[in-house]
């Protein structure tokens, strides 16, 4: 019988995020060569189309099981983080950021196993009463972790006779194994 998904918190985000995105990307055409060259399409109407139009990509959702976020114009991200996978969720929050009262929350998960650390990351920019809405994460990650490991709940591997059966099979046989090897 599969659980029902119920959204406990949807995140709401600081307009303050679109006037940052504005200046770090023309930050960054200030710097690179051909950027120069956008400057004033950037300045003059496409910068604060292209923040808005990020700025409403922008979703986070918690539920009973998961964190939900989606964000992006061109190239869209949408993850789904299971929360008992969650090891570490962190602020950042540098002198640009706290110049704008903005802060980014950086969740860390277990697993991913590719060579990218990047793949078990996931930051989470300009998030409203971020505190509240991280203390609400852990808090709903601790329940699922209790209620899956509790030991009040009847043992998840109860074995049968044939379960039984096979593993004193497997048992004999690598008993069997080792003889062998210490025989040579």
């Amino acid at each position: 019988m599969q659980e029902e998904t119920i959204i406990l918190r949807s995140a709401t985000f600081n307009p303050k995020v679109k006037t940052y995105i504005f200046f770090i990307v023309l930050f960054f055409l200030i710097t690179s060569f051909i950027g120069i060259i956008l400057i004033p399409f950037w300045i003059f109407g496409l910068g604060q189309w292209l923040s808005g139009k990020f700025f409403k990509t922008l979703s986070c959702t918690l539920t009973n099981k998961t964190l939900n976020f989606s964000k992006g114009l061109i190239i869209h991200i949408e993850k789904t983080i299971p929360l008992e996978n969650i090891q570490d969720l962190s602020f950042i929050g540098g002198p640009v950021l706290r110049y704008f009262g903005l802060t980014l929350i950086k969740v860390e998960t277990a697993g991913g196993g590719g060579s990218s650390h990047s793949q078990n990351m996931m930051s989470m920019l300009g998030i409203e009463n971020a505190i509240d809405f991280k203390d609400t994460i852990l808090a709903q990650r601790e329940k699922i972790i209790k209620e899956k490991y509790s030991f009040n709940q009847p043992a998840a591997a109860v074995t049968s006779a044939s379960d039984v059966q096979l593993l004193n099979d497997i048992k004999n046989e690598l008993i069997e194994i080792k003889n062998v090897l210490k025989s040579r």
